[in-house]
C-alpha cells in the first residue's frame, strides 16, 4: 500500500459531527538539513538527535481546533533529500497545498539547493485554482549556526513570492510552530476563496484538545 493511500485511510477513520479540514503540506529539502526533527517537534513536540534515514517519504498527522466548529488535520509530509530529480516527487506532491522548503545554517551547500527544490515543487503541483503552493523557507539549525544566513535570502523570497522565511531549530524549538502557523494560514485563506473545495470537508468528533499522531511509512 502507498503512502497517499495509507494517508487516506487514516483520515478517513477520524469522523466525527464538527467540521473538518484536510491540508497536505510538504516539508522537502536536501538529505540531513532537519526535516524529520522540524516535523517530529511540530507533531509531537519531541526533539531526537538520532533519526534514521527517510527513505522515499514519510508522513505525520497534526489535528488542532482552529475554532469552536472547525478541526483541521495537517499531513506534514517527510519527503527524503535524494528524492529531488525523481519520478515519484510528483506522486508525493500530489494534492499537497502547502510547503517548507528546508536548508542547513552548516552546510551553505543546502541553500543553493533550495532554488533546485523550488523550481522542482512548482513544475510539479499546483493548487486547484493553478496558482502556485504557498511556501516558506526555513533556515534550520539555528542553534548550531546562527550567523550564516545568505545575504540574499530576502530579494529571493521577494523575487519567488515565497511567503517568509524563518531562521529555526528543532532542538530548541525556535519558530517551528511560527513556521507552519504561517502555512496554515495561507492554507485556509486558500480554502476559504475555492468555494468549489469542499470535498476535503467531513463530520468530526466533538473534541477541543489538540492532537497529533505519527505515522511512519
Amino acid at each position: 500500500m502507498d503512502n497517499n493511500k495509507k494517508a487516506q485511510i487514516l483520515s478517513e477513520s477520524l469522523l466525527g459531527q464538527k467540521n473538518e479540514l484536510l491540508f497536505k503540506f510538504l516539508v522537502i529539502g536536501d538529505f540531513g538539513v532537519g526535516k524529520t526533527s522540524i516535523i517530529k517537534r511540530y507533531a509531537e513536540g519531541t526533539f531526537s538527535s538520532v533519526y534514521k534515514m527517510t527513505i522515499g517519504a514519510d508522513f505525520a498527522i497534526k489535528s488542532l481546533m482552529v475554532d469552536e466548529n472547525t478541526l483541521v488535520h495537517l499531513q506534514l509530509w517527510d519527503i527524503a533529500g535524494n528524492e529531488r530529480f525523481g519520478s515519484l516527487t510528483r506522486v508525493y506532491y500530489k494534492y499537497a497545498v502547502a510547503a517548507a522548503i528546508v536548508f542547513d545554517l552548516s552546510r551553505p551547500e543546502t541553500y543553493h539547493s533550495v532554488k533546485k527544490w523550488l523550481s522542482d515543487l512548482r513544475r510539479k503541483v499546483t493548487l486547484q485554482n493553478e496558482e502556485p503552493l504557498p511556501v516558506v523557507i526555513l533556515a534550520n539549525k539555528g542553534d548550531v549556526n546562527y550567523c550564516n544566513i545568505p545575504n540574499e535570502i530576502v530579494d529571493f523570497c521577494k523575487e519567488q513570492k515565497i511567503l517568509n522565511w524563518f531562521i529555526t531549530s528543532a532542538k530548541e524549538n525556535t519558530n517551528i510552530e511560527a513556521a507552519f502557523e504561517c502555512l496554515l494560514q495561507a492554507a485556509l485563506h486558500n480554502h476559504i476563496g475555492d468555494k468549489s473545495n469542499t470535498n476535503d470537508i467531513i463530520s468530526l468528533k466533538k473534541e477541543s484538545k489538540k492532537t497529533s499522531e505519527i505515522c511512519c511509512v
